[in-house]
Order: C-alpha cells, then sequence, then structure tokens
C-alpha cells in the first residue's frame, strides 16, 4: 500500500486505508456510484482528517461528476493540493472538475502545474490533448488578438508544425 493511503500517525482504524484504496480503484476503473459510496462512508467518519488529499481530489471529482456539485467539488479538488500538492492526480481531478465548471482557463493551469511536478503523467498528458493548450503569444507584452501576434502566430506554426 503506498504511503498517500495511510493514514495520520496514530489515527484511525486499519480497514480505513483498505476502504479508501478500494473506493478509489472503483472511481479509477469508472464505477463512480460504488466508489462515491464508499468515499462518502469514509467521508463521514471520525478519522476524517487522516484522509489524504488523494480523497478529496476523487471525491470532489466525483460529485460534480455524478452530482453536479461542481462548486463543492471544485473546492474539494483545491482542498486535496493543499494537503498534496506532490500529487499530480489531484490536479487532474482538479483540471477535470474546472472544465465541468466551465473554466477552461483554470483546468489549463491545473494540468500545467501538474505537469511539473510529473512531466510524464499519461493522463494529464491526454486531458492536455483533448482540450488543446493554446502555445504562448509570440510576443507576450501584447494582446493575442494583436493583428502582429496573429500574424507571427501563424508564421510559427508554419516554420515549427505546431
Amino acid at each position: 500500500m503506498s504511503p498517500s493511503f495511510m493514514p495520520a500517525e496514530g489515527a484511525g482504524r486499519p480497514e480505513i486505508p483498505e476502504r479508501l484504496a478500494r473506493g478509489l480503484d472503483l472511481c479509477r476503473g469508472g464505477e463512480w456510484d460504488r466508489g462515491l459510496a464508499i468515499l462518502g462512508a469514509l467521508g463521514q467518519s471520525a478519522e476524517k482528517s487522516a484522509l489524504p488529499g488523494l480523497f478529496y481530489s476523487y471525491l470532489g471529482y466525483g460529485i460534480a461528476r455524478c452530482e453536479r456539485r461542481v462548486k463543492e467539488g471544485v473546492k474539494l479538488c483545491e482542498h486535496s493540493i493543499k494537503i498534496e500538492f506532490y500529487q499530480p492526480e489531484n490536479y487532474l481531478n482538479l483540471a477535470r472538475t474546472q472544465l465541468l465548471a466551465n473554466d477552461r482557463r483554470g483546468a489549463v493551469g491545473a494540468i500545467r502545474r501538474g505537469l511539473k511536478i510529473d512531466p510524464n503523467h499519461a493522463d494529464l498528458l491526454e486531458l492536455q490533448r483533448e482540450i488543446g493548450v493554446r502555445r504562448e503569444p509570440v510576443l507576450s507584452f501584447l494582446s493575442r488578438d494583436n493583428p502582429l501576434n496573429r500574424f507571427l502566430g501563424r508564421l510559427r506554426h508554419k516554420v515549427t508544425g505546431h
């Protein structure tokens, strides 16, 4: 069992990590109803403070995705990053949740921050490809819509191929 599933020192019952791992595995496998039921029960337990950031990340994305409680989901995903800023999966779930909230810019930022931690994270790279991340304007001191930036951007695209 990975360290991110372990409860805080001296906290809780030994079955908490197994239930957490089961809930996360179900969510990752697309069985959101079953996974959220387990995560929800864990969230009601007295050991809530011992739960890792991944718990909040998956719970947040899950309730946004399945229950349409998007604002609450974003807050839970942001909380997961405060707890475990080094976990790229937290940024993935935040980005997914921000897309549900129609916050593309926030999603792009979450993907970029996650890729700084793990540049080869397959799911983050896939999501980045799916939503299509724009490159920085050629002349950053001018707006993206400036005719000179538009011209230079097209030229850059022809030269580099992307």
